[in-house]
């Protein structure tokens, strides 16, 4: 049986340059987007068709790949994979490698509408205190509590994800107006207020330790100047869940979901948010306005007289 890992699959490498560079999609995006082609690739090969070329195939062969992911992967994987592989097609169209794209107007599954898990506002305090507790019992060098502290403002206050937290430098802040230029998916840039208490902890974290900040600096580095790394991100965050008994479910991309809710339970304006969060369409920034709905709901249900 073929094994895609090994073989020179046709344009896959030339796609995730185009990807990469053209595109400009985060590492994560387009690992993803090469297993989707990789997987299809082991279907034909399992199934007989491959023969070395992405040709046109015949939408039952779609079908029945479609129908087999089914059995092994979550909804959401299947359209994750779809979406790669139709990008794929998409770009061979371009390259003029194939005449059409099989993957185009697909009936997937309907997606389960998942609520965010996110922190209540007590929890977040809870965790943004955790390192300077820790430091004061010992558990952590004083340079870990400093600028933990400041990973924590700064994905909380700016609700960033974790890739742009890592390559924030110094050059992308107004540290007079705590606004920040920030690249997202896509390489697209919005600014984004950070906060009183993150900018707070910067100037802390900058008067503390002598790093250099000049404005291709990363603001975010180990204790020998490196720059610091997502992994190294979510190791620190579970031990400061761990500290403070909250859930160890949560992620940095969940504090993200935390800032967006807790924005909106405070009566901001949604499309505001949206150009906090970076979010092309507002419908996916509509997903944390359920959770400010059970709220209202819950508040409703305990103060009205016919609640």
């Amino acid at each position: 049986m073929l094994n895609p890992e090994k073989i020179k699959i046709p344009y896959l490498d030339a796609y995730c340059e185009y990807l990469e560079f053209q595109r400009r999609l985060s590492k994560n995006t387009i690992r993803n987007y090469k297993k989707a082609v990789l997987i299809f690739v082991k279907f034909l090969d399992t199934e007989k068709i491959w023969k070395g070329t992405f040709q046109v195939f015949d939408r039952r062969i779609i079908r029945s790949f479609l129908i087999e992911e089914q059995r092994r992967i979550s909804r959401r994987t299947l359209h994750n994979y779809v979406s790669g592989l139709k990008n794929f097609y998409t770009y061979l169209r371009r390259e003029g490698y194939c005449s059409s794209n099989p993957f185009t107007n697909l009936l997937l599954p309907k997606l389960e509408r998942r609520l965010p898990e996110f922190l209540t506002e007590s929890q977040v305090v809870a965790l943004l205190e955790a390192p300077a507790k820790m430091l004061n019992n010992n558990l952590i060098s004083r340079f870990d509590a400093y600028r933990d502290n400041l990973i924590l403002e700064l994905l909380y206050g700016g609700g960033l994800r974790i890739s742009e937290l890592c390559m924030l430098k110094y050059g992308d802040i107004n540290t007079k107006t705590g606004i920040a230029r920030i690249f997202g998916k896509g390489g697209k840039e919005r600014v984004c207020p950070l906060g009183n208490l993150a900018m707070a902890s910067l100037r802390l974290f900058m008067q503390n330790f002598n790093f250099p900040n000049s404005p291709n600096a990363p603001i975010l580095v180990d204790a020998k100047g490196k720059q610091t790394q997502p992994r190294q991100i979510q190791l620190r965050l579970k031990r400061y869940l761990n500290f403070a008994q909250l859930p160890h479910s949560i992620t940095p991309h969940k504090l993200r979901h935390s800032f967006a809710t807790h924005l909106l339970n405070n009566g901001a304006e949604l499309r505001a948010v949206q150009e906090m969060l970076g979010h092309a369409s507002l419908s996916t920034t509509q997903l944390y306005t359920h959770t400010s709905i059970e709220r209202l709901r819950e508040v409703h249900s305990q103060a009205h007289p016919h609640g």
